[in-house]
């Protein structure tokens, strides 16, 4: 119900916002469409006289638009009609430096805004991102260049609004950024919908990036990212990112589909992810990490596909920085039908997830909290994962005798393939509490030496209607160490 009036609620925002505009074209403020006069000034005396005279929308026909950074202002829409293509400056100078971020589209503490159409917004990342490396090279700028790339702060996003409210992104396509694709950092009622990304020709290529926001929705996307598809953070311990619906879309990167927590300071909160499927994806379908101090509660997945996805369902928390342990409470995981490949998932893209992970088992999906940081009340229901089995015992760290071994990695960066060698092929849960499985099943297609589900330290842990197919049906399927109360019905 929450969940219903939220939608409705940021319906009702977006309709009213529509019925107000006022169209300006763009030509109108000397806005050249050839693709190689600077448009910068131009755009934003209309998108200043626009806010400034009650509103409306700067609207581009057919052509090439090109630009350095433009601010947005409240009450103003960018409309790009079909064809239209706003295209970003390749020299890094055109840029503007805020917030501790490069973009092409800024907007700070501003409201009802947006960008619509059928039009593209292309940022030439790539292109950016090389010169600007030309640039650090010859000493004009200065940069460490860690991993032989520039800071990504300094790379250009093609959309960064910071403190807006009111935020409409629908229809456009976004491509080719330096950074960071678009984000949302403590905004307010945000629309993402019926967009498409493609945004995976350079590092850190994420496809949507929320940030400590309250009432977003992202539907109806089509999302193709070298880097993380939707990903939650929570910059900042004063904010949390909540009241959060990701539904109807569909995602393919060489990270994960749908995560948060790598940076989870404050943390997530009623968060709900429905229907959704991923694909091609070479890291986690789902990743929810509390690692810098922050909460993760009162989470719902629903109706996910992961197809041809290197791990399912990662949940983990961590302590990044000493005395910060985050919480992990309430989730609940329901009808997902998953395939994890032998293979590598995402072979093809130009910045592939790291071989140095390789070789290596296929991980299970897993729930890893801490001694004294327990993940509690996780339900999994209704699950089918397929795994292709055949697991090379030559590349075991730890067996069953002697999971005390595997390490805790508390301030590790957190992935699924963080422990490399676990003892499960299924599920590795770990200091947990009342964890249940009902309808569960779990198909090995190859023999693996592997237990399909261990369980270390866990208090509580129901199984009901939990089935598991693999060839080596001799083999119990539930290994249970230290952990008390696991019923299997």
């Amino acid at each position: 119900m929450k969940t219903l009036k939220l939608i409705l609620f940021l319906a009702i925002i977006a309709s009213s916002f529509c019925l107000q505009a006022k169209d300006y074209n763009a030509s109108m403020f000397g806005v050249k469409s050839n693709g190689t006069t600077m448009n910068t000034n131009s755009i934003q005396k209309g998108i200043d006289y626009i806010s400034e005279n009650g509103g409306g929308r700067l609207v581009f026909y057919v052509g090439r638009y090109l630009t350095g950074t433009i601010h947005l202002k409240s009450n103003v829409t960018i409309q790009l009609e079909e064809g239209a293509i706003l295209v970003g400056s390749v020299n890094p100078f055109d840029y503007e430096f805020m917030s501790n971020w490069t973009a092409l589209i800024f907007a700070h503490d501003q409201s009802n805004i947006g960008i619509t159409g059928k039009g593209v917004i292309d940022g030439q990342g790539f292109t950016v991102a090389t010169n600007l490396v030309d640039l650090i090279h010859n000493g004009i700028v200065k940069d460490p260049l860690k991993y032989d790339r520039p800071w990504e702060g300094r790379r250009p996003q093609n959309i960064y609004f910071k403190s807006c409210t009111n935020v409409r992104i629908q229809g456009i396509l976004l491509k080719d950024p330096g950074s960071w694709n678009q984000q949302y950092d403590q905004c307010r009622n945000v629309i993402i919908d019926g967009i498409t990304v493609d945004s995976k020709s350079y590092w850190n290529n994420d496809g949507i990036d929320i940030v400590d926001c309250d009432s977003v929705s992202v539907t109806n996307c089509y999302i193709d990212a070298a880097d993380d598809g939707i990903c939650l953070k929570s910059h900042s311990p004063d904010f949390i990112c909540q009241n959060v619906y990701v539904h109807n879309n569909t995602i393919r990167t060489s990270a994960n589909g749908i995560k948060f927590g790598t940076a989870s300071n404050g943390g997530f909160r009623n968060i709900k992810i429905i229907k959704n499927l991923v694909f091609d994806t070479y890291r986690s379908a789902i990743t929810f990490a509390a690692v810098d101090g922050g909460i993760v509660e009162n989470i719902e997945v629903d109706s996910l596909r992961s197809i041809n996805t290197g791990n399912v369902i990662f949940l983990r928390i961590g302590e990044r920085r000493a005395g910060k342990k985050g919480k992990m409470n309430n989730i609940r995981i329901a009808n997902v039908y998953a395939e994890v490949p032998a293979t590598k998932p995402d072979a093809g893209y130009n910045y592939e997830g790291p071989v140095e992970d390789l070789p290596r088992n296929i991980s299970p999906s897993s729930i890893t909290g801490m001694p004294d940081a327990i993940i509690e009340n996780v339900t999994l229901k209704n699950i089918e994962i397929h795994y292709p089995g055949g697991g090379n015992p030559a590349y075991a760290k730890v067996g069953l005798d002697e999971l005390d071994k595997v390490p805790e990695m508390a301030a590790a960066y957190p992935e699924f393939s963080m422990f490399k060698e676990l003892p499960a092929w299924g599920f590795y849960v770990r200091h947990a509490k009342n964890i249940s499985f009902e309808n569960v099943r779990l198909i090995c297609d190859k023999k693996d030496y592997r237990t399909a589900v261990v369980l270390d330290d866990v208090k509580g842990a129901s199984f009901k209607t939990f089935k598991v197919a693999e060839p080596d049906k001799k083999k119990d399927f539930i290994f249970s160490y230290r952990s008390e109360g696991i019923t299997v019905k």
